[in-house]
């Protein structure tokens, strides 16, 4: 698999305040032209929900999209084929909390949105963390070149 370019890249290129995306969303269209993972108009729909930590300040929605991401790369069929996404996710759940102090998005809201109201520092530093783990996985597969 080649690369266009970054999933930071496209964040910091503002690919959420053009698009108008929620964290969530930005993090699955990144990743989506990144890694050509050729999702549907329909497929983007499903990140709607889980913006503002779903809505009631939950779980990180940058995070909940960078796993839609990892499903989409790394489970064949089902989620239950194997345990490899949730070690890819107990891992990530680790260094979100050693990295950013929480997971959970009114926390980080606090620590993070930026003086415009968006969470755009905080989508970075997530994009940073997903992208730096989904090429690690990806040279292990043999499938980045």
């Amino acid at each position: 698999m080649k690369k266009n370019g970054t999933i930071v890249e496209y964040i910091r290129n503002d690919l959420m305040k053009s698009e108008d995306l929620s964290c969530s969303e930005t993090m699955l269209h990144a990743a989506d032209r990144v890694y050509g993972l050729d999702l549907s108009p329909q497929a983007f729909k499903l990140a709607s929900g889980f913006g503002g930590g779903m809505g009631v300040q939950g779980t990180c929605g940058a995070i909940t999209g960078g796993l839609m991401a990892l499903g989409v790369l790394f489970i064949k069929d089902r989620a239950h084929e194997s345990t490899y996404l949730k070690e890819l996710e107990q891992e990530l759940f680790q260094e979100f909390r050693e990295k950013l102090g929480s997971t959970d998005c009114s926390y980080l809201k606090e620590r993070y949105e930026d003086a415009d109201g968006t969470c755009k520092p905080l989508v970075l530093k997530v994009a940073q963390i997903f992208e730096t783990l989904i090429d690690r996985e990806l040279a292990r597969a043999g499938s980045l070149s």
